[in-house]
Parts: structure tokens; C-alpha cells; sequence
């Protein structure tokens, strides 16, 4: 049993006090026009959202005793509509597919359709709720530049609710006129929990990789399941094991089996996966006072550097639809040292 889209999710799991913060604040009659939601990605960042979006819409319910904040059931006839995108006072940005099959991206349109729904009035003659997906996924700042406008003269009682995976990345007018809230990621035994609720087919043993290397994000936990992740977070420990010299055979196999798939989520994947590890080994590394056998040959900040180009690489690939197995053998051949 997968989770259901964020917009249809009942369930929110360890975040109560970010639940409860969004609904005091309702209830105290001084609730913030605007609020970014920052937090690693999968880590229930939109589902927190689109709850408090249709409890605010449901006209701010109490909450049953024993019950997580922002609570609604999912028969009532408000759920109903958000989870089907039908309720005419929610407006929802989310990124779409850019030209030419690039990154998806948010659109300048809907930005403006947004500006659109803000300037009418309620349909329902209560609140309105904008949900922005992911606002750092743009390639240029036309969008937040039309956002901003809302930001700067909200309409009344209208709420926006704006995603971001990277807040840094975001405009400082952005973040400076939204009220921000930090989702931290799931402790282990919580995540095990619902990977053993959404996945029970799966072994143990294997849940619990999952729940390593997803880093509390349930989300990422589940994105890695079905796209391998597994199998790929074994390619980077080979590679890590292989270092500091690999061998070009092998290297050209690993690129092949990276790039198999038509889409490029297990170049993602697997970019993700090997900064990761890097990060996760050089920090343990430093904290420990030992070496790594695959960091010998380069200093630290010479480790630094080359996590940020590996992380400027696999943007580029994506964005720019460039050869992603070229992009696998230039990052394994800036990982060797000749």
C-alpha cells in the first residue's frame, strides 16, 4: 500500500508541532499571509500543506483529542474536493514539463493564472489557499517576480503556502515576506514504521537500507524503492571501494546500467546517492579522526570542491538535456585519481 498524493494524504506523521504552529496561528485571528515550508525533499513538506489548506477551507475544525493538528476526515466533502483538485477557493503550482522535454519547471502562465485567482473573491465566501510546489524549480525569475506581487499586497484572508526543497536558492524578497517553517526529517524507527505499513511485501532487511539512505524523508524513501535505489546506492559503494583508481571497463558498465532507462530519474538517483555518501564519509571521517581508504590523493576542501561540481553536473544534465551516460563517465573520471 503506496500513500496517496499529498492534495489526498489523511495522513501526516511527525510533524505535529509544525501542524500545530499553522493552526494556532489560525485560530489566533493573526495568521501570517504567506508561509514557506523548507525542508529536505519527501519529507511531507506538500502534505503538510495541502492539510492545513483544506482544513483552513473546511472553516478550522478543533481537532479530535488524541488526533494530529490540522485534522479533517477524508469523507468529508472538502477533502473530497482538494484531493481531486475540485475546490474552487485552492489555486495549486506545481512544476510541469519545460520545452523540448528539459527540467520541469513552474510556468510564468500559471504564476499569472495565480494572480488571477487572488484578485477574485472567495467562491465559497471564506478562506482561499495558494499551494506553490517546489518555487526553486524555475529557470528564470519571472515567476517569483510575478509571486512576489501577492507577497507584497496580499489579498484578504487568502494564504499562501510555498514548498521549497532549497530555500537558499530562493529570491531574499521571497523569504523575507513569508513566515517560515522547517519540516527536520523522521527519525528512524518513524520512517521504518510507514515503510513497513507501504511497502510490506519487501524484506526487512531491505526496508531498512531503504530507511538509511533516505535520511528521514519518506517520500525519497519511496522514489528510491521504485527506482532502484537499492541497486544503485550498491554502484556508488563499488565506486567509493574502487577509489582512488577505477577500472575503465568497469566504469563503462556502471554508466551503462545508470542510463539504461529511457528517463534520466536513475541519474538522479545516483548522483544523489554518491554526493550523499560522499558527504556522509568524509564528515564521519573528520569527526572520527581516521582516513578513508577512497579519499586518499586530495585534501578536504579539494573533496569539497569536487562534491559541488558533481552537484553542478547532474543540474546541468538534467536542465539542459545533456548525454547522461557522458555525464556518469566524466563524474567517475573526476572521482579517480590519475
Amino acid at each position: 500500500m503506496t500513500p496517496p498524493e499529498p492534495r489526498a494524504n489523511p495522513d501526516l506523521v511527525g510533524h505535529d508541532d509544525a501542524a500545530r504552529t499553522l493552526e494556532e496561528a489560525a485560530h489566533s485571528g493573526r495568521l501570517h499571509h504567506a508561509w514557506l515550508i523548507a525542508g529536505p525533499r519527501g519529507v511531507g513538506k506538500a502534505t503538510l500543506a495541502y492539510r492545513f489548506a483544506r482544513w483552513l477551507l473546511a472553516g478550522m475544525p478543533r481537532s479530535p483529542a488524541g488526533t494530529v493538528p490540522l485534522f479533517l476526515p477524508d469523507s468529508d466533502p472538502v477533502f473530497r474536493r482538494v484531493a481531486a483538485g475540485a475546490h474552487a477557493d485552492l489555486f495549486t503550482m506545481a512544476p510541469n514539463t519545460g520545452e523540448r522535454g528539459k527540467k520541469e519547471v513552474l510556468r510564468a502562465e500559471d504564476a499569472r493564472a495565480a494572480l488571477r485567482f487572488m484578485a477574485m473573491t472567495a467562491a465559497e465566501g471564506g478562506w482561499r489557499a495558494v499551494v506553490v510546489e517546489e518555487l526553486e524549480r524555475t529557470e528564470r525569475e519571472v515567476v517569483p517576480n510575478i509571486l512576489l506581487k501577492t507577497l507584497e499586497e496580499p489579498p484578504p484572508r487568502t494564504v499562501q503556502l510555498v514548498v521549497t526543497n532549497a530555500p537558499d536558492r530562493l529570491l531574499p524578497t521571497i523569504r523575507s515576506r513569508c513566515r517560515r517553517l522547517d519540516l527536520a526529517p523522521l527519525p528512524a524507527p518513524a520512517l521504518e514504521g510507514l515503510l513497513g505499513r507501504w511497502l510490506p511485501e519487501m524484506p526487512g532487511p531491505e526496508r531498512a537500507g531503504l530507511a538509511a539512505i533516505a535520511d528521514g524523508c519518506p517520500g525519497r524513501a519511496l522514489l528510491l524503492a521504485e527506482g532502484e535505489g537499492l541497486a544503485l546506492q550498491g554502484l556508488v559503494e563499488e565506486v567509493l571501494a574502487g577509489l582512488p583508481q577505477l577500472d575503465p571497463r568497469r566504469v563503462q558498465e556502471i554508466a551503462d546500467r545508470v542510463t539504461a532507462r529511457r528517463d534520466a530519474a536513475a541519474l538522479t538517483t545516483f548522483f544523489d546517492l554518491l554526493r550523499r555518501a560522499m558527504a556522509a564519509g568524509l564528515r564521519g571521517a573528520a569527526r572520527e579522526g581516521r582516513a578513508l581508504r577512497w579519499a586518499e590523493g586530495r585534501s578536504l576542501a579539494e573533496w569539497s570542491t569536487l562534491w559541488e561540481k558533481l552537484g553542478r553536473l547532474a543540474d546541468e544534465t538534467e536542465r539542459l538535456n545533456l548525454d547522461r551516460k557522458q555525464a556518469v563517465l566524466s563524474s567517475l573520471g573526476m572521482l579517480a585519481v590519475r
